[in-house]
């Protein structure tokens, strides 16, 4: 199972590269795709979502963006980043199949030498839809588990407004020391029967783990299966590294002490609801019952958790000119 967990690559964040790179060819999969790359001070990125949606997360800084979609109308995006995942949520972007863009670090101060990590979250698409930017005061923060399974979620696209064709993104914070993704659950068929409701979502995790003193943290992250539908991943992430889960029971996500966590979920589909329902192993459900009297974990939230903004609804920002 060696070719499900991909290793970071290292780019020098001044030279800018890829970090993470994963399209449905190369997970050998039908939808969900992921790039995360640095963007180096006066570097750019182009894309051209030729089949694909996408979601624009910062991971590190600020990002402007230049934005034609299938109208050829012309987006003019500024997204206010974060010096770092663990810093709460960021803004975000929605962008339709069929666009093209263009990328580049922003300062806060709007001054050259801003550099960026950016992570960019795709599925496979056949509806197009608007442009639409989420701010970082319209994410949903919600403080999930008890005790030592207490997590941090940021929910860009489920539950939020965000109009998406099959791509679902959120992001899980979990302090060190604590299981997050748990108990272990799958959504790998679709099933609508009640109390089993559940949707075939392939799912891409993407990993930073925070510094200790002395050097880079390491955590762990688990996904197996049944005799009939086998898989087994148990392996040590860092910074950059990705795990793919096509299917099977996934978790925990294990921060080891010392070590806060993050990471990034990418899923899409065949279902085009926007939906994500999952069923927990039946062999671990009864752990969700003694968190009732269990307290979060207090160093919860991590980072700024902004105040809600006046309205959770999207917008759609652009400047009227065809290209």
């Amino acid at each position: 199972m060696n070719d499900l967990v991909l290793r970071a690559g290292v780019p020098d964040a001044r030279a800018g590269g890829p970090v993470a790179e994963v399209t449905p060819e190369r997970a050998g999969w039908s939808f969900s795709g992921l790039l995360v790359h640095e963007i180096a001070p006066g570097g750019r990125l182009d894309l051209e979502l030729t089949a694909d949606e996408a979601v624009v997360v910062p991971l590190r800084g600020s990002l402007r963006l230049e934005v034609t979609d299938p109208s050829g109308q012309r987006h003019d995006l500024r997204l206010a980043g974060r010096p770092d995942v663990f810093a709460g949520p960021a803004d975000t972007a929605y962008l339709p199949v069929g666009s093209t863009v263009t990328l580049w670090p922003d300062g806060a101060d709007g001054a050259d030498g801003a550099d960026a990590r950016v992570a960019i979250g795709t599925a496979r698409a056949g509806r197009v839809l608007p442009v639409q930017v989420l701010r970082a005061q319209q994410v949903p923060v919600d403080l999930r588990g008890a005790g030592r399974a207490s997590r941090q979620v940021h929910n860009y696209t489920i539950g939020t407004g965000v109009e998406v064709n099959r791509i679902l993104v959120c992001e899980v914070l979990t302090p060190g020391g604590n299981w997050s993704s748990y108990p272990p659950h799958k959504h790998d068929v679709h099933s609508d029967t009640p109390g089993h409701e559940e949707r075939a979502l392939e799912e891409i995790y993407y990993f930073e783990v925070a510094d200790g003193p002395v050097g880079p943290g390491l955590a762990y992250h688990r996904v197996y299966g049944a005799p009939d539908r086998p898989i087994d991943v148990m392996a040590e992430v860092r910074t950059g590294d990705t795990v793919l889960v096509p299917h099977g029971y996934h978790g925990p996500s294990a921060a080891a002490p010392g070590y806060d966590l993050y990471y990034l979920n990418v899923m899409a589909g065949p279902a085009d609801d926007g939906t994500w329902l999952s069923v927990d192993d039946p062999a671990h459900h009864w752990v969700r019952e003694t968190w009732e009297s269990e307290p979060v974990d207090p160093r919860l939230p991590l980072g700024r958790v902004p105040s809600p903004a006046p309205t959770t609804s999207p917008t759609t920002e652009l400047t009227e000119e065809p290209t």
